[in-house]
């Protein structure tokens, strides 16, 4: 299948990204990243692997898409626990004696 990477076109096959991967170590995922095979890879790392072009040439959106069109598994970023608000010294003092406050 042909796609376009960092504008310079390549024909890429499931199993020619198969053939690249195999060997190759991932590297801690902290963004998107793709399955292939039974390993987890960032997108990033992929995309430098099947294009041999640098990371910074290339979006991970390009290489998400890539993938996707070739039946790969992609996954968005790592979920990330929603920020909590502290309770202000009311809501503290109030939960101490056992009073709701509502503000």
């Amino acid at each position: 299948m042909r796609c376009v990477i960092a504008r310079f076109p390549f024909e890429l096959t499931r199993n020619g990204v198969l053939e690249s991967m195999k060997g190759i170590k991932p590297e801690e995922v902290v963004g998107e990243s793709v399955t292939i095979g039974r390993r987890v890879y960032p997108v990033k790392q992929v995309g430098e692997v099947i294009t041999r072009q640098d990371r910074r040439d290339f979006s991970a959106g390009e290489v998400v898409r890539a993938m996707t069109k070739l039946g790969f598994t992609c996954h968005g970023l790592p979920g990330t626990a929603a920020p909590t608000r502290a309770p202000s010294p009311l809501q503290q003092a109030s939960v101490m004696l056992g009073v709701s406050a509502t503000i």
